[in-house]
């Protein structure tokens, strides 16, 4: 099939992982991803915030996570992230924070509180090394001791997957090529062999990749991802043009000539020889 839609975009995301009738699908995908820090395999998951209502997908700041609950009651976020918007460290831990402490209520004990897991799937880089897969915990510094079980951070990014046969024995790998959007119908092939809920999942998409009111909200959505894109790059660059006019008005302070200053910051000479003006 061509002209998929793209799996990556959160409201196509929530509404495959999102709905009662894939939670198998869901949990398959859980159970992969947490492989390493859960003993045993999730066997059942409530979906706390289910499909979303089609009004969100107008809200550019809408962010169309995915929140569930195990039955032993550990609390599970997967979010995907198609741009950088910068701090994302810190919006992770204020978000996980905000789930770990929301699950207390009044006269409950410290101790009733359950592990926490958010998962954090990016269409750019941002860990600073090769893998395409970090997994992160509270630890002492020297020892690597783990302070508490209950805080876990998982990064996924897209674009440091090689897809390339060879590592098609994982499924994980698997998982995410076919959320990165494989677009060679052969390797579509390859990845959804002898996995059932992989298949699942694709026949999902080709689903909605072929009915009309899918494909509208998911333009729509599409919008409003660009749109608020374009507003971040626009207060990015508006925040580096003020660093550059700061840095030339610091160096026409010292003294040095407009040329050089042109050089070092990239402002039009004009510019620079306005902002000397103004100082003098």
């Amino acid at each position: 099939m061509t002209n998929r839609l793209d799996p990556k975009v959160d409201f196509v995301f929530k509404r495959i992982f999102g709905v009662e009738e894939n939670k198998d699908v869901l949990l398959d995908f859980l159970n992969v991803t947490l492989r390493e820090s859960e003993p045993s395999p999730i066997t059942d998951i409530q979906i706390l915030n289910p499909y979303i209502d089609k009004n969100a997908l107008h809200d550019k700041q809408s962010i169309l996570d995915l929140h569930a609950r195990t039955a032993d009651g550990k609390q599970v976020n997967i979010e995907i992230q198609l741009f950088n918007r910068y701090d994302i460290e810190k919006r992770t831990l204020y978000y996980w924070s905000k789930m770990y402490s929301s699950q207390l209520e009044e006269g409950q004990k410290y101790k009733d509180l359950k592990k926490t897991i958010t998962i954090n799937i990016l269409n750019f880089n941002f860990i600073a090394n090769d893998r395409y897969y970090n997994l992160f915990h509270l630890r002492e510094h020297h020892s690597g001791l783990r302070l508490t079980d209950d805080i876990e951070i998982h990064f996924m990014e897209l674009p440091k997957l090689q897809s390339q046969r060879a590592s098609l024995s994982d499924k994980l790998v698997k998982w995410l090529l076919f959320l990165k959007g494989v677009d060679k119908q052969e390797l579509w092939e390859v990845i959804a062999m002898n996995e059932p809920t992989l298949q699942k999942a694709m026949d999902t998409l080709d689903f909605l990749s072929q009915n009309e009111e899918a494909r509208r909200l998911y333009e729509m959505r599409q919008k409003a991802l660009h749109d608020e894109a374009s507003m971040i790059d626009g207060a990015r660059e508006e925040g580096k043009r003020e660093k550059e006019i700061e840095v030339a008005k610091n160096l026409l302070e010292m003294g040095m000539d407009v040329a050089k200053i042109v050089k070092a910051t990239g402002l039009p000479e004009s510019e620079v020889k306005k902002l000397k003006e103004q100082l003098h």
